[in-house]
């Protein structure tokens, strides 16, 4: 379902004269339905970057990155955002969403955006809000007023909201609490159950002991190991 070949990336520094900073190379993965492949490595190895390439935030500089039939490194952009809606879900650290739309249509609005009906979607946003304990009377308000544990379980709440075939994960059970955390696992594992393929940067040992199946080093595809 994922599949990345030879992918490499650089950045370019522009107000430093334009150096070039190579800082990955040769990366290979391979994430099959119902598998759960952790991303794993020292702060700045990379982790984060080889995500955002998957999701066709960072355009790779070589190599293949297909997710189901897109190959998302050369796709045109809305290929990309086309995918975004029906096949990858990315839950990051982060939730980022329109100031004054309601909780509820912030969590239902993937559902919709996938051609869900009106129904579905604010049934499904009412159970994911429910299971993660976010409090029915914040549901009509605008989730940039909440707290940051708040918005965590909204912003994981939007991402669970549609059944996406694939998923990134990054930290999705950061800074919970042992109950929701428990509940974030749960979720994980129901999507690996449906054949979800997931990629997922865990720094909670245990949780990633607990839902994923094997881990990849991104530290063997820095340039200096490749080369």
């Amino acid at each position: 379902m994922i599949e990345l070949s030879g992918v490499s990336k650089s950045f370019v520094l522009h107000n430093q004269g334009g150096a070039v900073i190579p800082v990955m190379a040769g990366a290979a993965l391979s994430v099959a339905p119902g598998e759960c492949v952790a991303l794993v490595g020292n702060s700045g190895a990379g982790k984060s970057t080889l995500m955002r390439m998957i999701y066709g935030n960072y355009l790779a500089g070589a190599g293949s990155i297909r997710v189901g039939e897109v190959d998302v490194a050369r796709a045109a952009p809305r290929d990309i955002l086309t995918m975004r809606r029906e096949v990858l879900g990315y839950v990051s650290q982060f939730l980022r969403v329109v100031p004054r739309v309601p909780t509820l249509d912030v969590v239902a609005e993937p559902v919709l955006a996938a051609g869900g009906t009106q129904e579905a979607a604010q049934a499904r946003a009412k159970e994911l809000l429910a299971r993660l304990n976010v409090p029915e009377r914040l549901w009509p308000l605008s989730p940039t007023t909440f707290s940051g544990g708040e918005q965590q379980r909204v912003n994981i709440a939007r991402g669970f909201a549609h059944l996406f075939p694939a998923m990134l994960l990054d930290e999705p059970t950061a800074s919970l609490d042992a109950t929701n955390r428990g509940v974030v696992l749960e979720l994980i594992l129901e999507a690996k159950a449906r054949g979800a393929a997931i990629v997922g940067i865990f720094h909670d040992a245990e949780a990633r002991a607990r839902v994923c199946d094997r881990e990849v080093d991104v530290s063997a595809f820095t340039p200096e190991r490749v080369a």
